[in-house]
């Protein structure tokens, strides 16, 4: 017997919107498994925990016994999302997208179960289609309907080029779901429009239309603009672990709560309730909750042993208790006459530039193996091995080796 309250619960946790309530309600008392739909564009070769905010609801989902479909829109990315865009996007070649979608795939498993994950490709009906399909297609919707959307209307308004092939990129995700058959789709607030598309087609072509569930988009390290590569305020689902714990430590004590809230699976809501009250009345420091999330993200994207290494090389090195072995090996290469320290800072990426160094320095914010350091001109040469360390909280164990 399904428990649709208790359901419903965990599939509204840190959702922006559910369209419809009422239907969706209606479908799980069906008692049947269904068919939950969420798809990414191969556009990049790494996944970071942004991206894992969709693929943690669908999880959610297969948690309660749905059947998930994670759809690589391998024809899609050769069109080019215009999501945001204020400009035409460049298309994708095909040889990119098929080695994106290699590494898509082995990535999501790491949320995903494998076993019960069906993962398609939207080439796999598109390909088939001939250009009276597509214009068949297209006559499902008009360009007036298309200027609603507010990055097609934004560009419109500012006389932006607005490419024809970019109209077509909502209609073919639409179209997704009519050829899966999907009850729910997923998807981030910005691709709302899309998925609305995806629940008029689906009653065009006589099928049921899907739900559609609203993400929000995840904020990066700054707490301010939402995680991207190209602002650099990502952790990737790749990195090392000792990245990921000293990456999540650093995350303002507000932030702390959205990132619990559409990241982790241990805490609960019930329990956050609870978190909030230990901090507010002292019991708890906001530090240890977040080192538990740390925790939990390192583990999920690599294992339970070399999560703790990683907090053990964190605690060495922030709080001095501990061995600093246990922080992953950096090489570093080095001309043979050796880096001035501001300039070794800097190619060991703890600071953005030398005069960021030489300022760090002159702070005493500057530490080799615990010690600090206010020399700038000491040279270190192929050879060397150490903790290099600016502030509390960024550091690095190196070996310098020959360029």
């Amino acid at each position: 017997m399904v428990d649709i309250p208790s359901s419903l619960d965990l599939i509204g946790r840190g959702a922006e919107e559910l369209i419809k309530q009422e239907e969706l309600e209606a479908r799980l008392k069906l008692g049947r498994p269904l068919r939950i739909k969420a798809g990414l564009d191969p556009t990049a070769p790494d996944l970071h925990i942004g991206h894992t905010v969709l693929l943690n609801k669908m999880r959610q989902f297969q948690d309660l016994g749905h059947q998930v479909i994670f759809l690589i829109g391998d024809f899609t990315g050769m069109i080019g999302d215009p999501t945001g865009k204020n400009a035409t996007r460049k298309p994708l070649t095909r040889e990119d997208v098929e080695a994106n979608a290699v590494t898509y795939t082995e990535q999501v498993f790491k949320v995903l179960d494998r076993e019960r994950t069906e993962v398609r490709f939207n080439s796999e009906w598109f390909a088939k289609m001939n250009a009276a399909d597509m214009i068949k297609l297209a006559g499902q919707h008009t360009v007036a309907r298309m200027l609603e959307r507010d990055d097609f209307s934004k560009r419109y308004a500012a006389q932006q080029s607005i490419s024809i092939h970019e109209f077509l990129y909502p209609l073919v995700q639409g179209y997704d779901s009519v050829a899966l058959k999907a009850d729910v789709e997923l998807g981030g607030t910005d691709q709302k429009f899309n998925l609305l598309m995806g629940r008029g087609l689906q009653e065009h072509f006589g099928q049921p239309p899907q739900i559609v569930l609203t993400m929000p988009l995840l904020e990066g390290l700054d707490g301010v603009n939402k995680m991207s590569k190209s602002l650099g305020n990502y952790i990737g689902i790749n990195e090392p672990a000792i990245d990921i714990v000293t990456k999540t430590l650093k995350i303002g004590d507000e932030l702390m709560w959205r990132w619990i809230e559409l990241l982790s699976f241990e805490i609960s809501l019930a329990e956050i309730e609870m978190l909030k009250r230990d901090i507010a009345s002292g019991q708890l420091n906001p530090r240890d909750l977040k080192m538990r999330l740390a925790r939990e993200l390192a583990t999920r994207f690599h294992d339970a042993e070399v999560a703790e290494l990683a907090i053990a090389g964190w605690n060495a090195v922030v709080r001095g208790q501990g061995d600093t072995s246990q922080l992953p090996l950096n090489e570093v290469s080095v001309p043979v006459e050796g880096l001035r320290l501001a300039a070794l800072l800097t190619a060991c990426g703890l600071t953005a530039s030398n005069s960021e160094a030489n300022r760090k320095l002159k702070e005493n914010a500057v530490r080799i193996d615990a010690e600090v350091v206010v020399d700038a001109q000491r040279v270190f040469g192929p050879g060397f091995e150490g903790v290099l360390q600016v502030g509390k909280r960024n550091f690095s164990r190196v070996r310098l080796i020959s360029a």
